[in-house]
């Protein structure tokens, strides 16, 4: 098996290049009537958005199971709210897929979760990046504060689920501009 040194390492470089496409998809997204040629990329994004939010809410859900039930990481009080945030969107998405008239609400719901995921996300990062004490956590459990592993300076288990939030939000943009749901 991995090492868990490696794993944490290609899920950063992961997390970077997730980083980068959510704010590149996110300028597309306000370009893409101005230049034609990225027209291609952004119907692609509105087309099988929620395909790619399926996988990687599935893939989030897998590897934050994997962490906690394979690997021993307990979460924290911060890490459960994120999952309660990550974990009905896979089941939003795969209702989506088969039902193609709830995608209106999929992507609505989506949004709304993925927005709430990624502030308790934002404070999880702040509270273990700033000086200790200087953010509330009243957790019963683990340490909110508590650093699991640090990549690249700032790469932690909460700005992966902040990116994946993220990136799900600018996506679900693309598929709401699609004309048959909005």
């Amino acid at each position: 098996m991995f090492p868990t040194e490696t794993l944490n390492y290609w899920l950063s470089v992961g997390t970077v290049l997730m980083q980068f496409g959510a704010a590149a998809f996110l300028a597309l997204y306000f370009l893409r009537r101005k230049f034609t040629d990225l027209q291609d990329i952004a119907n692609f994004l509105a087309r099988w958005g929620i395909w790619i939010g399926f996988l990687l809410s599935l893939v989030g859900i897998g590897l934050t199971l994997f962490y906690s039930e394979v690997l021993g990481f307990e979460p924290c009080f911060l890490c459960w709210w994120q999952r309660v945030c990550l974990y009905p969107q896979a089941l939003l998405f795969g209702l989506a897929l088969w039902k193609p008239d709830l995608q209106r609400a999929a992507v609505l719901y989506s949004i709304w979760l993925s927005a709430l995921g990624a502030a308790f996300a934002l404070y999880h990062h702040a509270l273990q990046m700033f000086p200790a004490g200087t953010l509330p956590c009243s957790a019963n459990g683990p340490s909110c504060a508590k650093i699991t592993f640090v990549e690249f300076g700032y790469v932690t288990f909460p700005m992966m689920a902040l990116s994946l939030f993220a990136f799900l939000i600018v996506l679900m943009l693309f598929v709401r501009s699609k004309r048959e749901i909005v």
